[in-house]
């Protein structure tokens, strides 16, 4: 089992950036594809990014292409989600989550454990 903590939230304007973390619990973290999702009150949980267990292979949702990048530190049990060029639109609670295995998709229900989540907000 492992859980899972968001931090790195908070209020930017349009334009800027910022990076979340994701803290894991647990000894096998390297044996748990990652992901962030996002939800905004009203819609369904979008997906973000997602990174494999050793994080070697990575997948992006058109919206964060070119803008967001996911990387993690297993040694460190961290998974991190630097966002730059942020959009109003963008706003958002983010959540990570963790799935068992090599890796996951844009799926929420492949995806076990989830952290509390960090709000976004970007300002126009």
């Amino acid at each position: 089992q492992v859980q899972l903590v968001e931090s790195g939230g908070g209020l930017v304007q349009a334009g800027g950036s910022l990076r979340l973390s994701c803290a894991a619990s647990g000894r096998t973290f390297s044996s748990y594809f990652v992901g962030w999702f996002r939800q905004v009150p009203g819609k369904e949980r979008e997906f973000v990014s997602a990174i494999s267990r050793i994080g070697g292979s990575i997948i992006h949702a058109d919206s964060a292409k070119g803008r967001f990048t996911i990387s993690r530190d297993n040694a460190k049990n961290a998974v991190y989600l630097q966002m730059n060029s942020l959009k109003p639109e963008d706003t958002a609670v983010y959540y990570c989550a963790a799935g068992l295995g090599a890796m996951g998709t844009r799926s929420p229900d492949e995806y076990n454990y989830w952290g509390q989540g960090t709000q976004v907000t970007v300002s126009s």
